[in-house]
């Protein structure tokens, strides 16, 4: 099944786009905020977008910040916008800045499956929903989007797709889902020099084969060296404790043990006790001196929140020890329930993402997401409609502003993520692989910081 979008693309954009517009003029507008305001109403209340909001509003990037009923905030003023004369006469103001991508069209193709089926389907129609929500942004800033769609299931032979005149055209093809379906798909975009993006995980090494390939998934292994790399670099003084939890479906014994391997490498001494010693036992392993970082052997939740109760007791009796926790990606996940815990033991959390609620970014595409398709989002973690926003951005202003030469390294990459960043590497003289990596640190103050790498 294809699906033309070109339509229904213009036919939301028209209901639904807030402008984006260049600033004439350096002075604001004061707006008092009203119970349930929100940024996008203010946005479009003024005729401006919601980032432009952002910035003039520097504090509306700090993490948990919330528009407060009776607070104020500056409106920058659109390219058009009434201007008082000394005369007391009124004139318009008219920006003569060009949109960024005037002109420029980025032809794509979807072939993932599109379908209410299974969890599979549905989450893949939200992160081309969200790959929607990002053309209507860009359309605002000049950019013409040409973007097909192909319902390409578990049990399809893409090939079958491949026969249609619009695959051939595209600069861009996303997908597919399912491993068995790479090759076929890679060897098309080889033919015809296409970029080809797959956005979640595989099996096989095809980017190491091909250069039109752009692999987002990383490995296990790839992330555990990130994790060990980075422990390293900001615990080199600290004291590691390593907490046996008894957890004997954990998979976290290659990071544990690669860790460890790593320290004696290096002479650093650590510590290692087990969840259920006795709390003498237990604080024994804890350094007076120095930082202690606690590193566990298990991601679950219940293990977990048991070490998390063990520290708190062993604070209360020690308040002057320095404790920090360096945890694991699948931790996001109980932020509704651990979140104030990770800011009191200070808690770095690998992860290629980082879903906040609070962000101001955020807020805006779930509201527009709600108005748009009269759902929410799925309760999934990464949100996939704001990863698929994150990924159309990224690859559809790089390809516009750079062509097929770009490549998507850190030194071509402008655009600033909402949840899901990338940066890309070449593999040997083949495709490229997503390399981004970074530390979500919650600190003490209730502040949350991104540390990338």
């Amino acid at each position: 099944m294809k699906i033309s979008v070109r339509f229904v693309l213009l036919l939301l954009a028209a209901l639904f786009c807030v402008p984006s517009f260049g600033q004439s003029q350096p002075w604001h507008n004061r707006y008092k905020v009203k119970k349930k305001d929100t940024l996008y109403g203010i946005a479009k209340q003024y005729n401006i977008s919601v980032d432009a909001l952002i910035e003039a509003n520097p504090e509306m990037k700090i993490p948990g910040y919330e528009l407060k009923k009776g607070s104020y905030v500056l409106v920058p003023r659109s390219a058009t916008q009434l201007s008082a004369a000394s005369d007391g006469s009124t004139r318009t103001t008219l920006s003569t800045v060009n949109p960024p991508f005037a002109g420029k069209t980025v032809r794509v193709g979807i072939m993932l499956p599109l379908h209410n089926v299974d969890g599979d389907g549905r989450r893949m129609t939200e992160f081309y929903r969200g790959m929607l929500m990002a053309c209507d942004n860009l359309r605002a800033e000049g950019l013409n989007i040409d973007i097909h769609a192909w319902n390409v299931n578990i049990d399809a032979d893409i090939t079958q797709f491949m026969k249609q005149a619009d695959v051939a055209h595209c600069n861009i093809i996303f997908g597919p889902l399912y491993s068995k379906q790479v090759h076929a798909l890679a060897e098309f975009c080889k033919a015809r020099d296409i970029m080809m993006v797959i956005p979640f995980s595989i099996t096989g090494d095809d980017v190491s084969l091909y250069k039109q390939i752009f692999q987002v998934y990383q490995t296990n292994d790839r992330l555990t060296n990130s994790s060990i790399e980075s422990f390293l670099k900001l615990f080199s003084e600290a004291h590691p404790v390593f907490i046996d939890c008894n957890d004997k479906t954990s998979n976290k014994g290659s990071f544990t043990f690669g860790l460890r391997t790593r320290l004696e490498s290096r002479n650093i001494g650590y510590g290692i006790t087990n969840v259920n010693s006795s709390d003498d036992v237990f604080a024994k392993q804890f350094s007076a001196s120095k930082p202690n970082v606690v590193i566990l052997n298990t991601a679950r939740s219940p293990e977990l929140t048991q070490v998390l109760n063990k520290l708190a007791a062993l604070k209360a009796k020690r308040p002057g020890l320095q404790i920090k926790l360096f945890g694991y990606t699948e931790w996001m996940m109980y932020l509704g329930i651990d979140e104030a815990k990770f800011h009191e033991f200070d808690t770095y959390i690998p992860s290629t993402f980082y879903y906040n609620p609070s962000d101001p970014r955020t807020q805006s595409l779930t509201d527009n997401y709600r108005r748009w398709f009269k759902t929410d989002m799925l309760a999934a973690l990464p949100r996939f409609a704001l990863t698929g926003y994150d990924y159309a951005q990224f690859f559809f202003r790089g390809f516009a502003r750079y062509g097929k030469s770009f490549r998507g390294t850190k030194s071509q990459s402008t655009w600033r993520a909402i949840q899901a960043p990338l940066q890309f590497k070449q593999v040997g003289s083949a495709g490229m692989q997503n390399d981004f990596f970074q530390l979500i640190h919650f600190l003490p103050n209730g502040n949350v910081e991104a540390i990338s790498y």
